[in-house]
């Protein structure tokens, strides 16, 4: 299979669209598997494990797929630890690079030491007959003795320059003590820091002594002269290399080590490594099948040893004659000769061994820093083999485990006799052909055996050095490189051993070649190695790697998930990296990344959403504090075409275009800081940065928490550079849009930076404007929204009437306030001073005052912890405000002093109760007690004296206006980048092997599902007065909803003031409690399970409109947050709270949700997006709001005058019909539910008057059965959603069960105890999805779970 088709299988699987279990999908049906809303039988099943078997009948798929909904929303990675951390990025420094060799060494100087004596036997040596006699390959004794020595001396140098050619050699043969000192000195003067090797032939003299001399001679060789090996060290330093040929070589070592460990106690450790031919007590083998130096042999020249060796072993030694070994043709480096081939094998084999056995750390040392040192090392491990077979033990320093047993020796002598086989005809013929040996197919066939089977507990892959060795040849590489592209798949670890193998200078040398078919592969790889380790960026700019990615990013044939490999391998490499900026700026990264943004329409199913995040993300890197990027950027008219970028449906995408426009207002603060300069461009710097800002304020409100918090990243850069004319405007201008991204506004307390006053900068309720007084001062009013311009507070506004503003601070004294002088006194001083930089806008500021507000108290921890860092920077800081229960209206503020002005409730209230904010200024003079009047009632102000070193929070002062670098590292870094690659160090080939569990899980759910629907659907009479459970949920304000789990005996609650509690019913056990937020307003709404058939998630609805969704809220302190937004933008002038109402739809992945505003919002929560705002063409707000389990898309309200309206989201005019049906006493509706059934418009809805409504929306206008249930204090409404039953709850601690023909079938009398004790009305009535069972909840905090007179099976 090709690479290419391996990897678009393998990726698109991974990125296409995929449902939880991997079953592809189509745009369209995933909305909604009943495609036509009347009837299910024409619709696709679409999804995983469909209960419809070929012997169930086709209604029972039908409703199977009406009743089970496909869609699962909110469980992909992002909803992951969102709150708890942020995955870092690829690592730069610390235990990653242990890969790199630490530092490449190498030998610069070889001494070659020959004490040979030639013909003279030293005293200790009885020789055999006949004897080894070969010393390197030369027979001594066929030429006169000094003649012998020399050619001896040469042939050595010759055979150490075959491994390091580039070294300068010195031969000493039969020295003096004094030749060998100068010896020594000299090379190591030349060689400086670099290795010195020093070869010792110890053939002629005898043995070494115990205390570790070694023997060299007197100048007219009558004597042996002893040399310490301490002498020997002192002369050559370090770092060095010994090679110790003699007898009883072990007693040098052991003096060696002796006299480290000896000097080592003071010192570093010394650089020093020994190879020694046996150990203290063996003499050298005599044998004559060995030459006389068969460790120098071994060591200089491998492969003919090897092959004489194995000759006298092999079949082959009849028939083989040996002098042909010496004829073998062809070049050691030319791997397509025998020769060559060989050398490669015996290569990749000692490596092979040497990687097994060798502890990480020593392998780096010995075979991967010096090419010398690696070089002796393979060949040490084969002296091993085969001077142990004459029982001989070479030993080296430092020591390595035995390998002469290791099984990779099969494989060389196989491969050894496969070309010994060919031998004789290659000789004879010098034109036959070559049959190269399958060793590397073979092996590479071992390792995909590997790949197949192995994982990171098993034990690593042994054959990662050979695969490294076949990179080398063209004809393996490709099936090497895809073979290894899944090994580095498998996970960091892999990815850690591939580079500590040292594939790294391989793949890195290969970015040069123009091989069409390596670029996917190549692209793959290089992605999986900086995932782990960011440090390569580096050498990628150093070897030009960068524009091998450009071209590939640029090629259209290539798939999109590759493209967006590509260009994460260019994000790391410009992230932080000033070189990679500049030389990926050069390249036109920048052009090539907008070019293919543009091309992208959006929701196009060609464009892949990785492909778009990772464009925005390389974008982002490369003019992250890079102006001249920043500026190319601009001039391409990046904010134009990363606008639309922001409304994709793919959060990611959306996080990832807003980080690269908050990179890009970087380059502003730069601009901004010259004073003067070109008019045309200056007004084209303000357009742009308008322009900016406006599309980030799009998003503010997003309802991914990934994108907020992207936002916030943003806005606090953009605070950064303005910091002086955002607080000005904080202080003195205060103008909410009627769109604006705040529903309630905190209270502001000011402290105005130059005069000695105290001003209270008011918060006015929604929709009305205050007057700037900064108008006259600056350009006003993009917006066309008028602005007087004598920047007086006029006593008609809004601002003066205390009806408007009730409680508010201003509602005693405005009239004292709208003395504009105190105000413009407070300002001048605080904004005429900055207009030399341009600013921009003022209603923008306000705006963006607003946006940072709504994020310092957004529904997830994280980005309020972020907002309320922004709102730092420009000066305001929060109070967390403990709420006062004060009995009256207002108290009136100690008029002692200032920090302690006492709070009113109502106004408390109107504030959304969020924290109130501080502004932060210098130590100033006290304000005149005078003012202290027009600010009693504002909500505990707190005015901090803030000291230059005041340590209270860690953000350098703004007001004090340290500009410059210092206070840049206190803003709050992006996530967005680091976050985005994790996906790339997760196994991107395979799929997650989990899907089948799940799959079964899901299966097992929806077949008891489908039972107990049939059940329910052929239930007879249900009185449900059975009480089967009680639980006082211990709840002070009483049980204010309630939700029943589907597959376990669970019952969820949550009171008034959002404390949410698990219990199981069966066991009366209490599993988990835990509140849902801790600002100081409190509200529930609602409580819904998302997801009911798989993993489930607990969606948590405020009153405020809030939408906060859990996951594992079933555990004792588990619970997680998963995502949370505001599910309510802009509301009502005058209104107070939203009151939201809001309901989940499986089937469409929708949340819809309303309140005290003019229109509904439909919010798609897989894309975490709102995608419809509905007009509820009323002057009324929703009460109650119902969305169908079965038909997607369709959701009913009720309103506040009793008014009941059915919706089709998917229908162009969105409204399908509207009713009146409460007509006896206009009473807000209560509750709405659609009737059990496929019928689509068929609705029950109760008034708080008492009556209930049956209504079909679509046929008739008029109820067609009405049931008066509660005369005036109806409470609670549940709709079953397969048994034909309803429930109505009233003030009266009643609780009435009907059937759908309006029949009552019994009541319930909620009495919790036998004491005669006041027992609060019905809150709450909800029903199990599946099961005949109703849970009940009431004022008294007490919940109760009813049933038939059996117990239910469940």
């Amino acid at each position: 299979m090709a690479l290419g088709d391996l990897m678009a299988s393998r990726l698109s699987q991974s990125s296409a669209a995929l449902d939880e279990f991997g079953n592809e999908y189509l745009d369209g049906e995933r909305i909604n598997n009943v495609r036509d809303s009347d009837t299910a039988s024409s619709s696709s099943y679409v999804g995983g494990g469909g209960v419809a078997a070929d012997n169930v009948t086709t209604m029972t798929t039908t409703t199977s797929m009406a009743y089970l909904p496909q869609t699962i929303v909110l469980c992909e990675l992002r909803h992951d630890g969102f709150e708890d951390c942020v995955p870092s990025g690829p690592s730069d420094t610390g235990l990653v690079s242990k890969w790199r060799p630490r530092d490449r060494m190498k030998t610069g100087c070889v001494a070659l030491v020959l004490c040979l004596n030639i013909s003279v036997d030293p005293p200790d040596v009885i020789k055999i007959s006949p004897c080894a006699r070969m010393e390197c390959w030369v027979d001594p004794f066929s030429m006169a003795p000094q003649k012998a020595l020399e050619t001896i001396g040469r042939t050595l140098n010759q055979q150490y320059e075959r491994w390091q050619p580039r070294a300068k050699y010195k031969i000493s043969l039969d020295p003096t003590i004094d030749e060998v000192k100068k010896l020594c000195t000299t090379c190591r003067k030349y060689a400086k820091s670099e290795r010195v090797l020093f070869h010792y032939n110890g053939h002629g003299v005898p043995k070494p002594t115990a205390n570790g001399e070694i023997w060299l001679f007197n100048k007219s060789y009558t004597q042996y002269i002893p040399l310490p090996i301490s002498d020997l060290d002192s002369w050559l330093k370090t770092p060095s290399i010994y090679v110790f040929d003699c007898s009883a070589a072990g007693m040098i070592v052991n003096a060696f080590i002796e006299l480290q460990d000896w000097t080592a106690s003071g010192t570093s450790t010394r650089d020093c490594i020994l190879l020694a031919a046996c150990e203290a007590h063996e003499t050298l083998p005599q044998s004559a099948e060995f030459p006389a130096d068969v460790f120098t042999s071994c060591l200089t020249t491998p492969i003919k040893m090897a092959l004489r060796w194995f000759c006298t072993r092999s079949l082959l030694h009849e028939s083989l004659d040996y002098s042909l070994i010496d004829r073998i043709p062809g070049r050691q480096t030319d791997r397509k000769t025998l020769l060559g081939e060989l050398n490669w094998i015996f290569t990749a084999v000692t490596d092979t061994i040497a990687w097994n056995v060798l502890p990480h750390d020593l392998f780096q040392r010995l075979f991967r820093q010096d090419l010398l040192v690696a070089s002796l090392f393979r060949n040490f491990l084969l002296a091993e083999r085969i001077m142990r077979s004459a029982n001989c033990s070479p030993i080296s320093y430092p020591m390595l485990p035995p390998t002469h047993q290791h099984h990779m020796w099969d494989a060389w002598d196989m491969a050894a006799e496969i070309c010994l086989s060919q031998l004789p005809t290659l000789v004879e013929d010098p034109n036959a052909e070559f049959q190269p040996s399958p060793f590397f197919t073979e092996q590479l066939t071992a390792f995909e055996v590997w790949l197949d089977h192995g994982s990171k507990d098993k034990k690593p892959p042994e054959q990662l050095p050979i695969v490294l060795q076949v990179l080398l040849s063209q004809c393996h590489r490709f099936r090497a490189l895809v073979l290894l592209g899944r090994f580095l798949d498998m996970g960091p670890w892999a990815v850690d051993l591939a580079l500590s193998v040292g594939i790294f200078p391989y793949v890195l040398k290969l970015l040069q070649t123009t091989t069409p078919e390596l670029r996917q592969i190549l692209v793959f790889i290089w992605t999986k190695i900086l995932a782990l380790d960011k440090s390569c960026q580096v050498d990628l700019v150093k070897d030009g790697g960068h524009t091998y990615f450009i071209r590939f990013l640029d090629s259209v044939e290539a798939y999109p998930e590759q493209r967006a490999m590509a260009a994460f391998v260019l994000a790391v490499i410009v992230d932080g990296h000033r070189k990679g900026q500049e030389a990926c700026s050069e390249a036109g990264l920048i052009h090539v990344c907008l070019k293919h943004l543009q091309g992208s329409t959006p929701n196009d199913a060609q464009t892949e959403p990785l492909f778009l995040q990772w464009l925005c993300l390389c974008l982002g890197k490369l003019w992250e504090d890079y102006t001249e990027a920043q500026v190319s950027g601009v001039q391409a008219d990046a904010p134009a075409i990363f606008a639309p970028l922001l409304s994709e449906p793919q959060p990611e995408v959306r996080a990832a275009a807003t980080f690269a426009l908050g990179t890009l207002l970087d380059g502003f603060d730069s601009a901004r800081d010259g004073v003067g300069g070109d008019e045309d461009c200056d007004e084209e710097k303000v357009r742009t940065e308008v322009s900016i800002i406006k599309s980030l304020l799009s998003v503010a409100s997003d309802g991914s928490p990934l994108v907020r918090a992207e936002v916030a990243v943003a806005l606090a850069r953009f605070a950064f550079g303005h910091k002086k004319h955002l607080k000005s405007v904080a202080a003195a201008y205060w103008k909410p849009q009627s769109n604006s991204l705040l529903t309630s506004l905190p209270s502001f307390a000011v402290k105005s930076s130059g005069s000695g006053y105290t001003t209270p900068t008011h918060c006015i309720p929604h929709g009305s404007r205050v007057l700037s007084p900064v108008a006259p001062l600056l350009r006003v009013g993009v917006d066309g929204q008028s602005i007087s311009r004598d920047g007086r507070v006029s006593t008609s506004s809004p601002l003066a009437t205390p009806g408007v503003i009730h409680g508010s601070p201003l509602s005693d004294d405005s009239s004292q306030l709208s003395d504009s002088g105190i105000l413009n006194d407070a300002v001048t001083n605080g904004v005429v001073n900055h207009t030399r930089s341009r600013p921009l806008d003022n209603a923008l500021y306000s705006q963006c005052v607003l946006a940072m507000c709504a994020l310092a108290k957004d529904p997830s921890p994280r980005i309020a912890g972020l907002g309320r860092r922004v709102l730092s920077i420009i000066g305001i800081e929060q109070v967390v405000a403990k709420s006062v229960k004060s009995t009256g209206e207002s108290t009136t503020a100690p008029t002692t002093g200032y920090p302690g002005l006492a709070r009113s409730s109502s106004w408390f209230d109107m504030n959304g109760g969020h924290l109130p904010l501080t502004f932060r200024t210098p130590p100033v003079s006290p304000p005149r007690p005078s003012y202290l009047t027009g600010m009693r009632r504002v909500c505990s102000l707190e005015f901090r004296p803030h000291l230059p070193h005041s340590q209270d929070s860690g953000l350098a002062d703004p007001l004090l206006g340290s500009s410059g670098a210092s206070d840049r590292s206190f803003l709050p870094q992006s996530a967005i980048y680091n976050w985005s690659c994790g996906h790339f160090s997760k196994p991107l080939l395979t799929a997650v092997d989990d899907s089948e569990e799940m799959i079964a899980r899901r299966e097992e759910k929806e077949k008891l599902a489908m039972d107990l629907i049939a059940k329910c659907q052929h239930s007879s009479i249900s009185k449900l007065h059975n009480q089967i459970a009680s639980w006082d949920t211990k709840f002070e304000t009483g049980t204010k909803t309630a939700l029943l789990q589907p597959f376990s005996p669970i019952v969820i609650a949550a009171d008034e003031s959002e404390r949410i509690r698990v219990w199981n019913y069966e066991e009366a056990t209490l599993l988990n409690s835990f509140d849902n937020h801790s600002y100081p307003d409190k509200g529930i709404s609602k409580l819904c399970l998302v997801n009911e058939l798989d993993e489930s998630l607990l969606l948590v609805a405020s009153s405020d409109g809030n939408i906060r969704i859990w996951k594992d809220y079933t555990v004792r302190g588990r619970q997680r947050l998963v995502s949370g937004f505001s599910s309510i933008q802009g509301h009502r002038p005058g209104v107070r709270s939203v009151n939201a109402v809001v309901d989940w739809q499986q089937q469409s992945g929708y949340l819809f949700s309303s309140g005290e505003v003019s229109s509904i919002m439909a919010w798609d929560l897989d894309k975490e997006q709102l995608v419809n705002t509905i007009p509820t063409s009323s002057d009324c707000s929703i009460s109650a709001l119902s969305a169908s389990q079965v038909h997607a898309g369709h959701f009913a309200a009720g309103f506040m005058d009793g008014c009941v309206k059915l919706f089709d989201i998917r229908t162009p005019e969105l409204l399908v019909s509207s009713s009146r049906p409460h007509t006896q006493r206009v009473e807000r509706v209560v509750g709405i539910g659609f009737q059990p059934g496929l019928e689509p418009a068929k609705i029950v809805s109760a008034s708080q008057a008492g009556d209930i409504q049956f209504l079909d929306m679509r046929n008739l206008k008029e109820a067609y059965l009405t049931i008066d249930a509660h005369r005036g204090s109806l409470t609670a409404l549940a709709v079953h959603r397969h048994a034909p039953l309803i429930a109505s709850g009233s003030a009266k601690q009643l609780i009435k069960v009907f059937n759908l023909e309006g029949e009552q079938l019994g009541t319930i009398r909620y009495l919790s105890t036998f004491m005669a004790q006041k027992i609060g009305s019905v809150r709450c009535l909800t029903f199990h999805p599946y099961q005949v069972l109703l849970a009940a909840g009431a004022a008294d905090a007490c919940v109760s779970v009813y049933a038939d007179e059996i117990a239910p099976t469940r």
